[in-house]
């Protein structure tokens, strides 16, 4: 298997947060000139949309005012609330663990996919081994480049990274997390065809990226890729399986790119820090861009 398979020892299940090394870290504090912070999550609650395979979240309160209107003690007169909340780990904003996709019997780096069963979760890749990382975040701004969100089902190929970089005015270096805005979360979030006809990165775009040894990948839409031309997630397979680059999904970029725009800037620091879900195949995350 080509791509990062052994690269960090034959027991790696990190990937390429490897990448992100203190030098990396250091790099992008220096980043920061007016330290506004800004969350690249969508909300996430009952009311967030969902593909028609997967559950919505759901809340339960276990404890709530009118708990105490039927005369719940409340010594001294405290009084509190607790919640219980159920969430598929792919719903609304979140990131793919190097155990959710694959193709053959192995999982990345070689863990063998016996090792993913329903009564023990991922016990190889799990989302636990997802370290959090503060690296250079950087915006491929497909809305601005071609002047409007892309159309449903759109490529966005290599060349069309490369473009979006290049006029960006920078190059991805070793450990960079690229985000991708396609302007599909922004037009379609609230449409069911949000999660059947996105336009995403192909598979030959997600092997540009690898090569350029970023850490993290991300977009504003259900799968990061594209799905309608090829079949198979090809994309996944190739930044997942075969690099170890774990993909964050149902970014929402639109505010954030105003702002960046806004100081003639297309990067910044990137705080990433994952729910360290034990035997999970992703989890909700709430990256933090830092100005």
């Amino acid at each position: 298997m080509t791509g990062n398979w052994g690269r960090w020892g034959g027991d790696d299940q990190t990937g390429a947060l490897n990448l992100v090394t203190p030098e990396v870290t250091r790099r992008a504090v220096g980043l920061v000139r007016e330290g506004r912070t800004y969350s690249l999550a969508q909300p996430l609650g009952p009311s967030s949309p969902s593909p028609a395979h997967r559950p919505r979240p759901a809340r339960f309160m276990n404890r709530d005012a009118g708990d105490y209107a039927l005369g719940a003690r409340a010594p001294g007169g405290f009084k509190f609330a607790e919640d219980t909340v159920q969430f598929p780990t792919h719903s609304g904003t979140h990131v793919d663990a190097l155990s959710h996709a694959w193709a053959g019997v192995d999982l990345y780096n070689g863990h063998p996919e016996a090792s993913t069963r329903s009564t023990r979760g991922a016990q190889r890749c799990g989302a636990e081994h997802l370290t959090p990382v503060v690296t250079r975040g950087v915006l491929v701004d497909l809305v601005t480049v071609t002047g409007g969100p892309l159309p449903p089902q759109a490529p966005v190929d290599a060349a069309d990274l490369e473009r979006g970089i290049v006029e960006s005015g920078v190059s991805p270096e070793p450990g960079d997390a690229v985000l991708v805005r396609t302007g599909w979360w922004e037009s379609h979030g609230s449409a069911q065809q949000y999660f059947a006809d996105e336009p995403g990165i192909t598979g030959a775009a997600a092997a540009w990226l690898a090569a350029q040894d970023v850490a993290l990948v991300g977009s504003d839409n259900y799968a990061v890729e594209q799905q309608a031309a090829e079949p198979g997630f090809p994309a996944h397979l190739v930044l997942l399986h075969q690099h170890g680059v774990p993909l964050i999904e149902n970014l929402d970029l639109a505010g954030f790119a105003a702002a960046l725009g806004g100081v003639g800037r297309s990067t910044f620091l990137l705080l990433f820090a994952p729910l360290a879900l034990v035997g999970s195949t992703g989890s909700p995350v709430t990256p933090v861009a830092v100005l």
